[in-house]
Order: C-alpha cells, then structure tokens, then sequence
C-alpha cells in the first residue's frame, strides 16, 4: 500500500512541476504553438478541405528584424494574414504582444490591427489612399486614434524624415517613385507605434537597387525605434540582410538560417551563417529534400542515440546494411564516422 502512496505522490509532484513551467513561447513577442489553418476549396460540388497550416511553431523575439520564406503554397502568406489579424487560425495558439488572436471578436480584431500590428502590403497602390498628401497618409491613423493635430503632424515628419522621404511630405502617391511610396507606406504602418511591422514581399515589385533602399528603411525603423519587423520575400537579397531567416515548407516551419558576425585573431569582422532544421513542439523536423533524395530515404528511417546526437540512416531493409554510401554501418561506428 506504502508503494502505492509513494506512486501517486510522485505523480503529483510530476504533475506540479508541469503545471509551474512557464508556457511555451512566455517570453516571445510572437508566439505560434501547433498553428493549424484550414480551408474548404469547392470545386465540381464536392468542397476539399486544404491545410494552409499544419500545426506550425514559431517564436519570434521582441527586436527581432526576420525575413520568413517559402515556395508558393507553403503557407508564410497565410501565417502572414493570422498575424495581421485578416484571418483566424482553425486551431492551435496564436498570440502576440499578448492578444490571443483565437479570442479576439471583431471589436478586438479592429482594435488589434489599428494599435498592435502594422502592415505593408506588396502592391504599393494598396498602402496609400491616392487623394493624400504623404504626411495626410501617414496622419490618417492617428487622427482614427484620436491624436491632436499637434502629435499627428509631428510624428509624420518624424518618420518621414528618419525613412528619407521628407522630401515627399506633401507629394500624392502619384507623385512618387515606387520605392518612395513603400518608404512611405513603411511610415504609415509605424504612425501608431506597434509592437510588431509586417510585410508581405514589400519589394517584389521594385528593382533591386530601389529593393534595397527599402530593406534600409525597415533596418533603420528597427534599430532606431526598436519595432519588430517580419518580412515575407522571395528576394534572397533581402533574405541575406537580416540575422534570421526562417523557412516553411508544406505548412510548417522547416529551416532557420542563423547569421551572425565573428571577429578573428586581427580583428576582421565577418558574418558566419549556419543553417538548422527547426525541430517542432511535437518532435518532427523536416530533413532537406536534397539530403534525403541522395541517400535514397524515403517513408522511414532508422534513428539511433548516441552520447551527444542523433544518427539518421536510410531503411536498412533489402540493402543489406548499407547506410546508402557503400559503407558499412557499424564499421563507420567503429571509426568515429557515425
């Protein structure tokens, strides 16, 4: 009986321990755990359900500058649109800044996207309202904010002047170039000071010089005033420009490039980027195509435990014990080359 005592009560202390550790993503601006989005596609008369996202997991950090990238249909458009507040994830957890995006009604919704997010959208028509000067622009969210017009005109020409289109203050949209425009539509989006900037491909549509002098503007808005940028692009030239990027494939996130700068012995600077498999909260990361293509893996693996990693060796069945290279696998055990 004494052991059975002792069984429950140290499935209670088990059971307090989980209950006291802090909750995933606690300390994260932006915290997604097992996010899972999903639509009803209709066609011929039957309606196919699609998984635009498949339980994703990301945590993003107060300050961060990220770019988030994938193939057409990977679901970052979507991801996108929960964490602007356009859409509403099916299941999972979604919060930032502290709002429970599952939670909000459309009160709150409007209220989010007016005070926490901003957003610049690719199409540079599309963030500008044609018949306003650039400061009338920038000014339109803080007078629906209830600023005076004092504040409205100050902080108008604060962001103007620190994304470098002062010049353009009381030009219209039609006035400018393309990428003066985004720079603009970048100050729109930071009037009411959020917490976090988003941006879907915000220079898909501009040559890569003009692609440039935007990724500035956002480098400078978050290193002067500090706000949290996600960027989605296809442009590996922005991709390369911010410390962390994160890759989603098939509705989950797949790989992060970590970049970051390292000093030698003569006190040359240069940034060393290495890339990882994002590991999900459920235990899954996804191998890179490549990698499993050339070894020949395909619907399993087999898994062993070493002391400090983990081996990844192709089916064994029907080869023999060849691990896909012609080596013998417990001899490359034997020789340190596991």
């Amino acid at each position: 009986m004494s052991g059975t005592t002792e069984s429950l009560e140290e499935l209670e202390r088990r059971v307090a321990r989980h209950r006291d550790r802090p909750a995933y993503g606690h300390d994260a601006l932006i915290a997604c755990d097992r996010l899972v989005r999903i639509f009803a596609r209709h066609g011929g008369g039957d309606a196919v359900e699609v998984q635009a996202l498949q339980g994703l997991d990301l945590l993003v950090r107060e300050g961060e500058l990220m770019a988030l990238v994938g193939a057409s249909g990977s679901g970052k458009s979507t991801l996108m649109n929960i964490l602007a507040g356009l859409d509403v994830p099916t299941a999972g957890a979604a919060r930032v800044a502290g709002r429970d995006l599952l939670a909000m009604d459309a009160k709150a919704r409007l209220r989010y996207r007016r005070e926490v997010v901003g957003f610049v959208w690719q199409q540079t028509a599309r963030n500008l309202l044609p018949y306003l000067t650039a400061a009338q622009n920038v000014e339109l969210p803080l007078q629906l904010a209830g600023a005076s017009r004092r504040k409205r005109a100050g902080r108008a020409d604060e962001l103007l002047s620190l994304l470098g289109v002062a010049d353009c203050r009381d030009r219209r949209p039609q006035a400018m170039s393309g990428g003066q425009q985004q720079r603009v539509a970048i100050a729109v989006a930071l009037a009411n000071a959020p917490a976090v900037l988003l941006a879907d491909e915000p220079t898909g549509e501009l040559d890569s010089a003009t692609g440039q002098q935007v990724f500035a503007a956002f480098r400078r808005a978050n290193e002067e005033l500090g706000t949290t940028i996600v960027i989605v692009t296809h442009d590996q030239a922005v991709a390369g420009e911010v410390r962390r990027t994160v890759a989603i494939r098939d509705g989950r996130t797949s790989t992060e490039v970590l970049r970051r700068t390292e000093v030698d012995d003569a006190g040359r600077e240069s940034l060393v980027a290495r890339e990882y498999a994002m590991l999900d909260r459920a235990g899954r990361l996804q191998l890179p195509a490549e990698y499993t293509a050339a070894l020949g893996m395909a619907d399993r693996v087999l898994l062993e435990l070493e002391e400090d990693h983990i081996q990844v060796w192709p089916d064994e069945h029907g080869k023999d014990n060849d691990n896909g290279n012609g080596k013998d696998k417990d001899k490359d055990k034997d020789n340190g080359n596991g």
